[in-house]
């Protein structure tokens, strides 16, 4: 069910997803993540994204074959497993991101997870990066889930995850889906090769797919150093990403209304008032004199 126009809060997580001297970094990031998310409910959180993978290091960094173990199916994920039973606890809906294990195929995928504790679905990453330490193809197979919006009981939501937030025709599928708000859980930082701060410009992404689309953006990305140290598994790499932070939630009109730092751990909220918002995409007329039998080339 829809909120019925209801204010609504809504929360994104930023944290370190990389603890030094933990034997059980999964447990110990489930945990960190717990607090921020109970931190978010007691002040009035509706709705909570956590950042994307956020149960280990952004092991993409680098090209292990072990590190296909991590998957599991959205029934074994410990993240998974145990936000559900927060969220039916507190009442709240939570976004989990995680490494699934479909059979033989492994996805960047979100479970969007209703405050009664039901899984709503998933979704799959459609776009997969392939960087200089950004290696996700080599651990991840595009998405077949197609761009969704889930009815949660605070509201209709679209999720994409990172790289698809950079993409405008992800987030213009998700509003034609009737999403109400949209969510992107990230992992973006440091350019070594490109040397180039790309914090400002993935903001304004952003911004644009929600004045574009009169439907706010909440983004939650991770921060600090996360190194590979050289190892045989490998092939004797090094290197080392920071993440920037920058976590950020629009209004439908595309402008900051809660922002992050670069470094710290941290929660950010907002309010809607998805009422008036759905008032605001009718008398703008943007979705009234779209023109999509002129948009064939876009897929050519």
């Amino acid at each position: 069910m829809t909120n019925s126009g209801n204010n609504i809060k809504v929360a994104a997580i930023q944290m370190n997803c990389n603890p030094v001297g933990v034997k059980d970094i999964v447990q110990a990031n489930i945990a960190k993540a717990d607090r921020l998310v109970r931190e978010a409910a007691d002040k009035g959180a509706n709705i909570v994204l956590l950042p994307e993978l956020f149960e280990r290091q952004y092991f993409c960094q680098e090209r292990r074959y072990d590190y296909y173990e991590y998957a599991k199916t959205v029934d074994e994920n410990d993240a998974v497993k145990h936000f559900t039973e927060v969220a039916g606890e507190l009442g709240i809906v939570i976004i989990v991101s995680f490494y699934e294990k479909d059979i033989n195929q492994f996805y960047n995928t979100v479970a969007v997870i209703d405050a009664d504790g039901n899984n709503l679905g998933i979704y799959r990453k459609t776009h997969i990066p392939d960087d200089h330490y950004y290696q996700e193809k080599f651990y991840f197979v595009p998405g077949n889930t197609g761009f969704k919006v889930f009815d949660t009981r605070f509201g209709r939501i679209g999720v994409g995850i990172c790289w698809d937030q950079w993409f405008p025709e992800a987030a213009r599928i998700m509003a034609l889906k009737g999403a109400e708000i949209i969510f992107y859980p990230t992992a973006i930082g440091s350019e070594p090769i490109l040397e180039c701060d790309s914090s400002s410009h993935w903001r304004r992404c952003m911004q644009g797919h929600s004045g574009s689309n009169l439907c706010p953006v909440v983004a939650a990305n991770r921060v600090g150093l996360e190194e590979v140290l050289p190892c045989d598994e490998n092939g004797g790499q090094k290197s080392s990403l920071t993440f920037y932070g920058s976590s950020f939630i629009t209004d439908n009109t595309g402008e900051i209304i809660a922002s992050a730092g670069r470094e710290e751990e941290t929660v950010i909220m907002a309010e809607f008032d998805l009422e008036q918002y759905r008032k605001d995409r009718q008398s703008w007329g943007l979705f009234r004199d779209r023109r999509p039998d002129k948009y064939d080339d876009i897929t050519k």
